[in-house]
């Protein structure tokens, strides 16, 4: 048994709804392979946990509360936005992760985040082998923007794609229910810097013609203002009002983001400042309609009480499939989503080579919109209804869900120089 390597977990980037759900698929999973992996520890606000040396011994938590992960949001042991430089700009980063994992026998790591996550996982899994110390990096997928390679869908997006179809759908009966009177323009701004896969998900609203949304707007199309104006107008002659699904990413003709708010984030992206509000002003001073706006921000994507079920069961399955991966031997991979039908829909299982995945960015194909660039089309209804099929319901007290609440303890330290981030 002494010969068993430890874990390590951590999550990356922006949360989701379901990121806990392959949390708890990893841990769960390691838990039954104990021949072969020792300690699984969780780093502490994501890969700052490793480079910190502070890590969370997962084995303190009981199995109930573990698997509680399963429905909540949110990072359970904390995630960031930081992303390690190449090794060659900065093989200091690099080498104190060799450092810890070396301290504490880690010989598996488990990387669950983005695009950015992948490379930084492909970067580690390199890099050790070449320091003489083999790890088996193995990326667990998540984003809610669905923009991952390789994966047919990324975990994270079904349970956003629903919360913005049924968020659109209410918000539409209550424009409706005033329009003759009062609020004529509704504005809802989602995420997506540059794939619109969340927009387009507000589309699944529709069910027939004349529903809202009348104009989703992505980031894949170039803004046109005349072209949406007239569209506003048409859509309020037509039905007496018109409800707005913007993706935060939207850009004009010449390539500048609508909403730029000239600061950029720790993955050098830049920041946006608000979509939503730029929209609404643009249709009061041409068309002088009343109108209203909401971001929907963070709520998109902590909203586990209106999870896809979907979404929840290949969260969890990826989770399980990479300490399975990682256990036959497999190294910079990481597991994928594969369609086998619509309807039904089905779906399996893969693998891939981070090497295809890493700093590649998937966008919503141009035959997914609509011929004029405001809607969806039937290919894209095909692909995203599935996806945000069935309910699971995290368990309720007193009116309000209840989430896991995790003990965290830490893991002592055994390296006596600190890091500095």
């Amino acid at each position: 048994m002494a010969s068993r390597k430890n874990a390590f977990y951590a999550q990356s980037g922006g949360v989701t709804a379901v990121i806990n759900a392959s949390a708890c698929g990893v841990i769960e999973t390691a838990r039954k392979y104990r021949h072969k992996i020792g300690k699984m520890y969780a780093g502490r606000n994501g890969i700052l946990g490793a480079l910190t040396e502070e890590l969370i011994d997962t084995g303190k938590e009981r199995a109930q509360h573990i698997a509680a992960l399963r429905y909540t949001p949110g990072g359970a042991f904390g995630s960031c936005r930081y992303k390690l430089k190449s090794p060659e700009e900065n093989p200091v980063q690099y080498e104190r992760l060799i450092q810890v994992f070396k301290a504490h026998n880690i010989g598996y790591f488990f990387y669950n985040g983005g695009g950015d996550s992948a490379d930084t996982c492909l970067k580690v899994s390199r890099l050790a082998e070449r320091l003489g110390y083999p790890i088996q990096a193995i990326h667990v997928p998540k984003t809610v923007d669905n923009d991952l390679a390789i994966t047919d869908c990324s975990p994270g997006f079904g349970s956003v794609a629903k919360y913005v179809a049924v968020s659109i759908k209410e918000a539409a009966l209550d424009v409706t229910s005033m329009a003759k009177t009062s609020t004529r323009v509704f504005v809802m701004e989602v995420m997506g810097r540059h794939a619109g896969w969340i927009a387009a998900a507000g589309g699944l609203a529709q069910e027939k013609e004349g529903d809202a949304p009348h104009i989703i707007l992505f980031p894949e199309i170039p803004f046109d203002q005349a072209a949406f104006l007239k569209k506003v107008q048409q859509s309020v002659d037509r039905h007496d009002y018109c409800v707005i699904v913007v993706s935060e990413g939207v850009r004009t003709a010449e390539g500048k983001f609508l909403a730029e708010a000239g600061t950029r984030d720790a993955f050098g992206h830049t920041q946006l400042g608000g979509v939503a509000p730029f929209i609404a002003n643009l249709v009061k001073e041409n068309l002088k309609y009343k109108y209203h706006w909401a971001v929907a921000d963070y709520l998109q994507r902590a909203a586990r009480h209106i999870a896809s079920k979907v979404d929840v069961e290949q969260s969890y399955a990826v989770g399980k499939a990479a300490v399975e991966l990682a256990v036959k031997g497999h190294n910079a991979v990481m597991p994928t989503i594969v369609r086998q039908s619509d309807q039904p829909y089905k779906w399996t299982l893969g693998v891939a080579r981070l090497a295809d995945v890493a700093n590649r960015e998937k966008l919503l194909p141009r035959d997914f919109i609509s011929r004029d660039g405001f809607g969806i089309t039937a290919k894209a209804r095909r692909y995203l209804a599935p996806l945000i099929q069935g309910e699971d319901y995290p368990p309720y007290r007193h009116g309000v869900p209840q989430y896991a609440r995790l003990r965290n303890a830490a893991v002592p330290k055994k390296l006596k120089a600190a890091f500095q981030i």
